[in-house]
């Protein structure tokens, strides 16, 4: 059986390149006719012109952290979509909250190319722990298993017992999730004397593939890999065994340009990655994700030729994931918002016993259980995470701006 997931990966890159943007004057075309946002935004741009890197860069980035205000002026999606609702095959909420369409079609996330390069075959069965509930994510993954013929346990998220016991039953080869979840399925099987050895392949997504669970599961004998997308987008880029960076998803035109503008940086410097799509449902020009990465020079030594990736390096704005999950600087302020006895706070994000943790801390003239509990669940209802709470003293939060410090490293 291929090492690829079909020919596109292994084409030179200047037959590549050439193709990429022989079409893209077509989805430019089609996103200023059909979708009204990019009708406004490139009411004055000649599509036909656009058949280089130089003359898409000078057209304007669409901001994910612009997508939440987008969508309140004219939802459902901000004018973006180039369908009518009804049309889709699936309609999300995530949070901040951002709507998230989906078409009809066979993988239309385009992950099943991630999951081959993770090892997942037609005939296997994986065990899928995204959430199902509202968020795109186990639809996500689920339609590119089934493009590759791999059979679905839709696992969802928590249950942690009887995910460990679904797993000693049914024997599934591989995991897909968050990349802590699985280290803490198989701990609960361990605990409970379960047979959980089934799992010899996982693909994780939806936060920072950490080094101490990157050792935990080579420990264990389980080949992990990583992809990086969001839930508007889908994949964008996909581990392989070379373990030599991110390769970009073959249906995907992607820039890294110097945070804040629409300028590429130079091979090798770290700027915010900006994706251009072609889906027709949903055709995403120069969609600036507020994530931080470089270009690897050179091709793979996986044999895959397509532009590389370092990898998630942080966050161009201040918004992050957290156990899979976004936590938007908007949700910090509605916290805020909800508890008039603070007057400033900081989501403090950080790493403990292979977990990611989130800490509160609220500049309060007074402070107490009773407002540190309140706080707990009025943070646990707005982010749908749970969190410790700290106080500190009037001007004792830094002068900076910051909302979400990110220390995970």
């Amino acid at each position: 059986m291929s090492d690829f997931y079909d020919q596109l990966e292994t084409r030179s890159p200047d037959q590549r390149e050439a193709e990429l943007f022989a079409a893209l004057p077509a989805q430019i075309a089609h996103a200023r006719a059909n979708a009204p946002y990019f009708a406004r935004l490139l009411a004055d741009v000649d599509p036909a012109s656009i058949r280089d890197r130089a003359a898409l860069s000078r057209l304007p980035v669409t901001r994910k952290s612009d997508l939440i205000a987008l969508q309140k002026d004219a939802p459902p999606f901000g004018g973006l979509a180039a369908v009518a609702i009804g049309q889709l095959a699936r309609v999300f909420a995530s949070p901040g909250p951002i709507h998230d369409p989906e078409p009809h079609g066979k993988d239309p996330w385009r992950s099943a190319r991630a999951l081959y390069a993770s090892g997942i075959r037609g005939g296997d069965l994986v065990q899928n722990c995204f959430a199902y509930h509202l968020t795109p994510a186990g639809s996500m993954f689920e339609t590119g298993a089934h493009a590759l013929g791999a059979a679905v346990i839709p696992a969802g998220t928590g249950n942690t017992e009887m995910q460990a016991q679904v797993i000693a039953q049914l024997k599934p080869k591989a995991y897909i999730g968050t990349p802590d979840f699985l280290k803490i399925i198989l701990e609960k099987g361990d605990e409970l004397g379960l047979d959980v050895s089934s799992v010899t392949v996982g693909h994780v997504a939806g936060g920072p593939f950490l080094s101490d669970a990157r050792a935990f599961y080579e420990g264990r004998g389980i080949a992990v890999y990583q992809s990086y997308g969001t839930a508007d987008l889908g994949i964008v880029a996909y581990e392989t065994p070379a373990r030599a960076g991110l390769v970009v998803d073959e249906g995907a035109i992607i820039e890294i340009v110097r945070p804040g503008t629409g300028d590429p940086v130079p091979e090798g410097e770290v700027g915010e990655v900006v994706v251009t799509i072609f889906n027709k449902a949903y055709p995403l020009v120069r969609f600036a994700t507020g994530d931080l990465s470089a270009v690897l020079p050179g091709m793979s030594p996986c044999g895959r030729t397509n532009m590389r990736l370092k990898g998630w390096m942080g966050r161009a704005d201040q918004t992050t994931k957290v156990k899979g999950m976004f936590v938007h600087p908007q949700q910090v302020a509605e916290v805020v918002r909800r508890h008039p006895q603070v007057a400033k706070a900081r989501l403090v994000v950080g790493r403990q016993d292979a977990n990611d943790t989130m800490t509160l801390r609220c500049e309060a003239a007074e402070s107490g259980e009773a407002l540190a509990s309140s706080l707990r669940e009025t943070l646990a209802s707005v982010t749908k995470l749970k969190g410790t709470v700290e106080f500190v003293a009037p001007g004792g939060l830094p002068n900076d701006g910051k909302v979400i410090d990110d220390t995970r490293t």
